[in-house]
């Protein structure tokens, strides 16, 4: 069901929306325009982008990708998203929306899109579920977040920072695991990497990452299992 009310569409994240673009510019100087690159590769068709943000992504989806519908629930956001679409190579819709109530009906797109998006959201199982919902039988889900690390002495870190850390960061949560959230939702992940998204040489506390593909996971006889992950 789509959100019926603004109020409902919106979060307004005033410090976040403002810093944002250059915690992005910064980002993209350092490998994540490569990394945008390799989420969309393979995007083709219909496609919702849940939490588009500034529309950073909209130059990287190729010319197989038909329409790319982008829900932003942040209005500050949501306004960079649009003036992004207006040079986008593949025709962009932008949208008010949460991804916990997506404005789109049932088996209506080829391919959903989170990026660094499912760290941000309130209620992880149901955006999932939405993008189950909304995507067509045999539909994809393209994901690129960064997640909780698997060293030690970095998820101290991750956990200690983690207490003011989503104040900061529009609500960014540095703990979560990504795929484990995926598979729980009844996705089959089909490839992934996991890599150290590094600065200078240095992790950060949000330098763990990973770039993968998932569909949903069929029932029964029809079950297919793992590709593999990198």
């Amino acid at each position: 069901m789509a959100a019926s009310a603004t109020t409902r569409s919106e979060i307004r994240h005033p410090l976040f929306s403002r810093i944002y673009p250059k915690i992005n510019a910064y980002a993209e100087a350092h490998g994540a325009l490569e990394h945008r690159a390799e989420l969309l590769a393979h995007t083709e068709g219909r496609i919702v982008e849940i939490g588009a943000g500034s529309g950073a992504n909209f130059r990287h989806y190729p010319p197989e990708t038909d329409h790319v519908i982008a829900v932003e629930p942040e209005p500050r956001l949501r306004a960079l998203a649009h003036r992004a679409a207006a040079d986008a190579a593949v025709a962009v819709e932008v949208r008010a929306g949460r991804a916990e109530e997506l404005p789109l009906p049932d088996d209506s797109v080829d391919g959903a899109v989170v990026s660094l998006v499912l760290c941000t959201i309130a209620d992880v199982p149901r955006a999932l579920a939405e993008a189950a919902r909304v995507l067509r039988p045999g539909g994809r889900l393209f994901f690129y977040e960064h997640v909780r690390s698997t060293n030690r002495k970095l998820a101290r870190k991750q956990r200690m920072m983690n207490t003011v850390w989503p104040l900061l960061g529009g609500g960014c949560n540095l703990t979560r695991d990504a795929e484990q959230a995926i598979s729980d939702a009844g996705f089959t992940i089909e490839h992934s990497r996991n890599f150290d998204f590094l600065v200078n040489g240095r992790t950060s506390p949000s330098s763990p990452c990973v770039i993968g593909e998932a569909r949903v996971q069929p029932t029964g006889n029809d079950a297919t299992p793992v590709v593999g992950h990198t």
